[in-house]
């Protein structure tokens, strides 16, 4: 496939977009600096402000689906959905958060007292985020998918084993909740390829 990448420079995009060239797909990179990214077959990187539909809806146009691994907090729902509409790609693929999953009935991560302060405004964003695009009709032509990592996210092993569940935290036998990004850039681009969950969350675990 042909696919959009923001936020290409970040910890999460460098291993989702290593793994799209992985399996062959074409990757048009999305960056306010793209001199910060590396030439490499395949792969084409241009400048660009998701925060800007009238600018970015051009980058888009002619790709089979975009990736948002951009950060919630600089980005705005409404206008990033405008500018994939515009551009007339049909999905578009989050790469969301894991304040918004469910640790009880009716309690989601974000509202735990043990919950970082630090990170508080990211996945509070983030949950706005997801709830802007579930107002989106489902007869609508956007097609999104938006996939939360486990509590514990960052760069390690690419295993290509883990689980999938739907808006619920993941944890293991021990309790612990995590995954690698690497694994998680496995899950999404599984989810590009194979469009299991249409307009959904879903996440994804060890």
């Amino acid at each position: 496939m042909k696919v959009a990448l923001i936020g290409i420079t970040g910890r999460v995009g460098t291993r989702v977009a290593t793994e799209l060239l992985q399996r062959n797909h074409t990757v048009t990179g999305i960056a306010r600096n793209p001199e910060r990214v590396e030439a490499e077959q395949g792969l084409t990187v241009v400048k660009g402000d998701a925060a800007d539909p009238a600018v970015l809806a051009p980058l888009l146009a002619g790709h089979d689906a975009v990736i948002s691994a951009g950060r919630f907090a600089s980005m705005d729902a409404h206008k990033l959905i405008d500018a994939v509409k515009r551009a007339a790609v049909p999905r578009l693929l989050v790469v969301g958060g894991a304040g918004s999953l469910d640790v009880a009935p009716g309690k989601a991560l974000i509202d735990a007292p043990e919950f970082p302060e630090v990170y508080k405004a990211e996945a509070s964003a983030g949950r706005v985020f997801l709830q802007v695009l579930r107002a989106e009709a489902k007869d609508a032509p956007l097609n999104w998918t938006f996939l939360s990592p486990s509590a514990l996210f960052e760069p390690g092993e690419r295993t290509g084993k883990f689980r999938l569940g739907g808006d619920a935290l993941l944890v293991d036998a021990n309790g612990k909740s995590w995954i690698s990004m690497e694994d998680y850039a496995i899950a999404l681009v599984d989810e590009l390829e194979r469009n299991q969950h249409p307009h959904a969350r879903f996440t994804v675990g060890y």
